[in-house]
C-alpha cells in the first residue's frame, strides 16, 4: 500500500493498515516537524479517535485539556461545556499541529509503517489499459522515481493533487472556508483562574471596536495550549525517535488566535472579498486588552489555509484511488472541524483495504473496496448536508447577529446549537437534543 501524505488522515490510515499486518509506504513531501494553518484544538470527536488510535495524550507530554466552549456574541458570553455523552470523551485537547501531525506519524512508524519524508509525490502512475491507479510518481532526494502498489490512499490534503489528476475536480456547489491564524505567548500566572480550561468562539468578526468598526463575515477563536514541545530528529530513519523538550518559561502559556469564514459556494466565496490577513491584524488589536497581550507577544507569522468542506471531491474510491481527509473534502461545514473526520476517514479506510486485499484481486475485491464511501456516507453524509443548508443561512454577517443576539441568552437552545455544531450526540438514544439531531441527520440526503 502506498498512502501518500502524513497528516492526520494519510498517518492514521497508514497506522491501521500496518497494525492490519499490510504493507505500507508513507510518502510525506515536506520534514517533521513542518507548521501548518490550524487551529490546533481538537473536539471530543477527534478525541475519540485518539483512543481509536491507541496514541497517548498526556497532559506531561504537551497536550492541554478544555472543558468546552466559551462563546461570545451579541453581547453575551457564555460557558458550554462538551456534552457528556456515552459514545464520546467529555473534553477536548489542544496541541501545537506541529508536534501533532510528528507525533502520528512517529505512531504509524512504530506500528510498522515505512515512512518517507522529502518525497514530494508529483502525479498518478496509470495502468495502460485499465486506467487504474497502480503507483505513483515523485521527486525524491535522490532523484526520480515510481513506487508501485495496488491501491494508493491520497491523503495529500486541499490541493487534491492525485484526484485532480485522475479527473475528480471539485464540485462548485458545496461550501468552501478560509482560516488564518498566528500564536501569541502569554504569562499564564497573569490570566484569571480557569482562563485556559475554555476554547474561545467568537460569533462576532469586527474590524474595530463594534461601536465604531463594521461587522464583517466570519467567526474568531482562541484556544489556549502548551508551547510546542517535540523535534523530530532521525523520525524518518528510527521509529522510537524519543522526544526532545524545548525549554520554555514557568507558567509561559501560547494562545492559538484565528479567524475564519465559510461560504456556500467558491462563487460566494470570491465575492466576499474579504482580506483576512488585515482582518486578523484588526481583531486581534480589540481582543489584546481582554487577554493582556500587544504586538510583541505574537510568536509566529499568520498562516492561512482552505477548507474543503462536505465531500467537495467524490467519488471517495475509484479505480485504485481512495481519498482521505481534505483531499475528500472532509471538513464540517458547521464548524471547520477537520481533524476528528481526517481521522475517522484513514480508520475506516484502512478496515476496508485490510478487507479487500484479503480477496483475490478482480470484482470481490473492487465491491469491498466500494462499501468505503457508502461507510463515510452513512457516518456523516446526512449531517455534511444540514451543514450545507447552515451555512446558506448563516453566511450573511447580519443574520449571524440576529441569531448571536437572540439565541445566546437561551442556554438550552446553545446546548442544542453546540451539539449539532460539534457534531457531538448520540447517534442512537440519548435525550431529546440527540434524538432530534440524529433524525434530521438521517433525514437529509447523504449527497
Amino acid at each position: 500500500m502506498i498512502v501518500v501524505g502524513a497528516g492526520p488522515a494519510g498517518s492514521t490510515a497508514a497506522a491501521y493498515l500496518a497494525n492490519a499486518g499490510v504493507a505500507t509506504l508513507l510518502l510525506e513531501k515536506s520534514s517533521f516537524p513542518r507548521p501548518k494553518a490550524c487551529g490546533d484544538g481538537l473536539t471530543p470527536r477527534a478525541v475519540k479517535e485518539l483512543i481509536h488510535l491507541g496514541l497517548p495524550f498526556a497532559e506531561a507530554d504537551g497536550w492541554m485539556r478544555n472543558r468546552g466552549l466559551r462563546v461570545f456574541g451579541g453581547g453575551h458570553e457564555l460557558e458550554l461545556p462538551w456534552p457528556r455523552l456515552a459514545s464520546f470523551p467529555d473534553f477536548g485537547l489542544t496541541l501545537p499541529r506541529e508536534d501533532f501531525d510528528l507525533r502520528l506519524a512517529r505512531h504509524a512508524a512504530q506500528a510498522g509503517a515505512e515512512l518517507r519524508e522529502g518525497v514530494n509525490v508529483t502525479g498518478p502512475l496509470l495502468d495502460d489499459r485499465s486506467g487504474r491507479v497502480i503507483g505513483v510518481t515523485a521527486a525524491t532526494p535522490d532523484g526520480p522515481a515510481e513506487f508501485r502498489a495496488p491501491l494508493v490512499v491520497a491523503a495529500d490534503g486541499v490541493s487534491a493533487r492525485l484526484a485532480t489528476a485522475v479527473g475528480r475536480p471539485k464540485k462548485p456547489n458545496r461550501p468552501v472556508g478560509v482560516a488564518v491564524r498566528t500564536r501569541i505567548r502569554l504569562d499564564g500566572r497573569a490570566l484569571a483562574p480557569g482562563r485556559l480550561e475554555w476554547m474561545e468562539s467568537h460569533l462576532e468578526l469586527w474590524d474595530g471596536p463594534p461601536a465604531q468598526g463594521r461587522l464583517m463575515p466570519g467567526y474568531g477563536w482562541v484556544f489556549p495550549e502548551a508551547a510546542a514541545q517535540t523535534q523530530a530528529d532521525g523520525i524518518g530513519q528510527g521509529a522510537d525517535a524519543a522526544p526532545t523538550a524545548r525549554h520554555r518559561p514557568p507558567g509561559d502559556v501560547v494562545v492559538n488566535v484565528g479567524v475564519g469564514s465559510v461560504a456556500s459556494s467558491a462563487q460566494a466565496a470570491g465575492a466576499a472579498k474579504v482580506n483576512y490577513r488585515a482582518l486578523l491584524t484588526k481583531w486581534l488589536d480589540t481582543l489584546g486588552p481582554r487577554w493582556g497581550f500587544t504586538a510583541a507577544d505574537v510568536i509566529d507569522r499568520p498562516r492561512s489555509a482552505a477548507l474543503p468542506m462536505a465531500f467537495n471531491r467524490q467519488p471517495l474510491y475509484a479505480r485504485g484511488l481512495v481519498l482521505v481527509g481534505d483531499a475528500g473534502g472532509m471538513v464540517s461545514p458547521f464548524d471547520g472541524e477537520g481533524i476528528a473526520y481526517a481521522m475517522q476517514s484513514g480508520r475506516l479506510a484502512a478496515g476496508v483495504i485490510a478487507q479487500a486485499l484479503a480477496r483475490p484481486s478482480g470484482e470481490g475485491r473492487e465491491a469491498s473496496l466500494r462499501t468505503y464511501p457508502e461507510l463515510m456516507k452513512e457516518s456523516v453524509g446526512g449531517y455534511f448536508s444540514l451543514g450545507r443548508v447552515f451555512v446558506k443561512l448563516i453566511e450573511h454577517p447580519a443574520v449571524m447577529r440576529v441569531c448571536t443576539r437572540y439565541g445566546l441568552p437561551r442556554p438550552t437552545l446553545m446546548r442544542l446549537v453546540m451539539k449539532l455544531l460539534s457534531d457531538l450526540y448520540e447517534p442512537r438514544g440519548g435525550d431529546w437534543m440527540d434524538r432530534t439531531i440524529a433524525t434530521l441527520a438521517r433525514m437529509a440526503p447523504a449527497a
